[in-house]
């Protein structure tokens, strides 16, 4: 049966459109610090239409809203996140802030997941390999994340083996292969959803099991790497609803995520491979120990070295970020420039994009 497109039908396409307008300029702006509050809010602005117009425009095969009940889950569940996502981002430390990025990526792997797994069962549902692809990413990048946000807390610590990669590959190899079993095989739809249950919980043990021998050096990257599977993951879960807002936000935080990934992977003289591989031999966090003497100045010598000096570079790291010296730095910055001091910041490719 074939549906009417309504003025309503038309005004939601077209809200959807303005929405990835709004995420383009959004991600343009994030690309510059000067700029990255606002790209911040017009992100957020597009995604804000679009749930709104969803939901006051949304219409079913049938021609139906969204019923009562289901729309006081929605609002419900809409001003809870906000209330606790609000609360938390308010309270978090900056130098904290890769822990918030992970527990960022989990919700939103996880959200994917459970779309995909409850779409599975759903007779209308015609898509099956993006169902599945969606449940098997967002799966991956949720129990990833938690895994990530738990090193990077001080909760789990690193596991290295040289079985790791074989472990990791076998698992990964029974992940594909239940995939194409579920999707090629003729088995009942019964057995099947049993079989959709064990590939959810053999991928979210490959999630565990890759990000687990990772090392403290390359968790930025696994933190990027695992943003940009949550958006492939979205973006499934946009092609399951033929949603356009939600498979241009995923594919734009796909994209995102990956082109940062690579980024800090080149910037390390490293390819993604690598550090996801090559980090199995002992990529962690080595043993605290004495490099050499630590000379301690006087802030009266320090003040004249900085006053006599033609170049100045300022290296900012954990210490700077966690006395919240920032501003600090930048009057100090203006003072040696009005001095005629060059003054320059050596920033770390990877570390220096995550503070902490």
């Amino acid at each position: 049966m074939t549906t009417a497109i309504t003025n309503g039908d038309i005004i939601l396409e077209f809200s959807y459109l303005l929405s990835a307008i709004f995420f383009v300029i959004g991600l343009k702006m994030l690309s510059n610090p000067e700029t990255a509050r606002r790209g911040n809010l017009w992100a957020a602005s597009g995604m804000l239409l679009a749930m709104i117009t969803t939901i006051v425009l949304h219409r079913d095969s049938h021609g139906n809203g969204i019923q009562p009940g289901n729309l006081a889950i929605i609002l419900a569940a809409i001003v809870l996140g906000g209330i606790f996502g609000t609360l938390v981002a308010r309270r978090i430390k900056m130098t904290a802030m890769p822990q918030l990025v992970s527990l960022f990526n989990a919700s939103g792997g996880a959200a994917s997941a459970l779309v995909a797994l409850i779409e599975f069962s759903n007779p209308e549902n015609e898509s099956a390999l993006v169902t599945l692809l969606g449940l098997v990413i967002g799966s991956i990048a949720f129990s990833g994340s938690v895994v990530a946000y738990g090193k990077l807390d001080g909760k789990i610590r690193d596991i290295f083996s040289r079985w790791m990669t074989y472990i990791n590959l076998l698992i990964l190899t029974g992940v594909l292969f239940l995939l194409v079993f579920v999707l090629v095989s003729g088995m009942s739809f019964e057995t099947k959803q049993v079989l959709v249950y064990v590939l959810l919980a053999v991928s979210l043990i490959y999630g565990v099991s890759f990000v687990m021998p990772i090392g403290g050096a390359d968790m930025p990257v696994v933190i990027s790497l695992l943003n940009s599977l949550t958006g492939i993951a979205a973006a499934m879960a946009g092609f399951i609803y033929q949603n356009q807002a939600m498979i241009l936000g995923g594919i734009f935080v796909g994209a995102a995520g990956m082109i940062l990934t690579l980024l800090m992977c080149k910037a390390m003289n490293r390819s993604l491979i690598n550090v996801i591989i090559g980090a199995f031999g002992g990529g962690g966090v080595g043993v605290d120990r004495e490099k050499g003497t630590v000379k301690e100045i006087s802030v009266s010598d320090a003040a004249v070295m900085l006053n006599y000096s033609s170049r100045v570079v300022i290296v900012p790291g954990y210490g700077l970020a966690v006395a919240q010296a920032q501003h600090i730095c930048s009057e100090m910055d203006q003072l040696l420039e009005s001095n005629g001091v060059e003054v320059k910041y050596a920033i770390h490719p990877v570390a220096g994009r995550m503070p902490g």
